[in-house]
């Protein structure tokens, strides 16, 4: 919570401008967010959408629709407004300032930074997310109201550590200094584990965020891995052995992708995030009951391409294919975590690409 005397979530106001043609894909990504402040721990009382040309230099919004805001802040008793489109610290400013002082103004990419620091639960895991918040505060340092001392209040201000650092950019590239150090060293020993498993092949469940890789790694594996029905409820890699006709592999569910996930998270995420480029084949998970899976798609494969792994070998496991129709709208294997359905399929593709009579499917 924003302050620790507050009860209750806080109440926040999504909006967005959409710039662009296609309204129904805006619809789709302010869903998410709304899907994303929830799961930060916020209670969403409206939605805002802003259609126009192109953001406002000053204010994102525009002057009018700001005011409008700042109305809808007081008529709701809102906590704060968090935004679709990415604020630059000037206008994040000149917001502020329209909707009063008692009111925050964030954006999609610290909602995602509180996710992870919601989730993180390993020493590596808060590492990786306190150096991820630090480095886009870094980036976006204005004044008094961004000071780094509000770190554990409420939504975007909520860290792993118990660290409190006062604004000021020579003590936070300290900081920054310090956890790149310590998670060098977290690389190095991923490094030499990944070598006392050298000859075991690894295979990498990868996928956008609520696809059921969890839940699929539990089903092939036996294994418990915690599942929750929201965004990101795995940070720390999950690594299982599995059983193919008598041959061996370790099974590593991963963190999930998104649409413009945060550069400074996939750069925090490097250690994490080695074992899908070190792996030896790849698991692509999609919800194929989501009607905008091409979307999801296309973001996971390019950001496994941004990461290196875009051409390494992988299997599309279509999951929830029991709530569908058409489960394989492609090449790969239509699954279903949830019942068990072609989860035999799915070991016979496993063990076909790693023996390399089948070096790729993809849809």
């Amino acid at each position: 919570m924003l302050h620790s005397t507050q009860a209750g979530p806080e109440r926040v106001i999504i909006a967005g401008v959409d710039t662009g043609d296609d309204h129904t894909l805006f619809d789709v990504e302010l869903d998410e967010l709304v899907a994303l402040a929830r799961a930060a721990g916020t209670h969403v009382v409206a939605r805002v959408v802003q259609r126009r040309p192109k953001v406002d230099p000053s204010t994102l919004v525009g002057a009018g629709k700001a005011d409008e805001l700042a109305a809808l802040v007081r008529e709701k008793k809102a906590d704060g407004i968090v935004l679709l489109n990415s604020l630059r610290p000037r206008q994040r400013t000149a917001l502020e300032k329209i909707v009063g002082s008692d009111a925050f103004v964030i954006d999609r990419n610290v909602v995602i930074l509180d996710i992870f620091a919601r989730h993180a639960r390993t020493a590596e895991g808060k590492l990786q997310v306190e150096l991820a918040q630090l480095r886009h505060r870094a980036a976006n340092l204005i004044g008094a109201r961004d000071a780094l001392s509000r770190l554990g209040g409420g939504i975007g201000t909520r860290g792993p550590g118990e660290t409190k650092l006062e604004v000021d950019r020579r003590r936070i590239r300290l900081r920054i200094s310090h956890l790149e150090g310590q998670l060098a060293d977290v690389r190095k020993r991923r490094r030499e584990q990944r070598r006392t498993r050298e000859g075991t092949p690894v295979i990498a469940l990868v996928g956008y965020t609520n696809a059921g890789k969890s839940s699929l790694l539990n089903a092939l594996t036996g294994a418990e891995a915690f599942v929750a029905d929201q965004p990101f409820a795995t940070l720390d890699p999950t690594l299982r052995k599995i059983r193919l006709d008598g041959s061996e592999a370790i099974l590593a569910d991963t963190v999930g992708f998104i649409t413009d996930l945060p550069k400074e998270l996939v750069a925090a995420f490097a250690a994490t995030l080695e074992e899908v480029t070190d792996a030896t084949l790849l698991v692509h998970v999609i919800d194929v009951s989501n009607p905008f899976w091409r979307r999801q798609r296309e973001a996971v494969e390019g950001l496994l391409a941004q990461l290196g792994a875009g051409g390494k070998p992988a299997i599309i496991a279509w999951n929830k294919s029991d709530l569908v129709s058409d489960a394989r709208p492609g090449e790969g294997v239509a699954v279903s975590a949830k019942t068990g359905a072609g989860l035999m399929d799915l070991r016979s593709a496993l063990q076909q690409a790693l023996h390399g009579t089948q070096k790729e499917i993809i849809a």
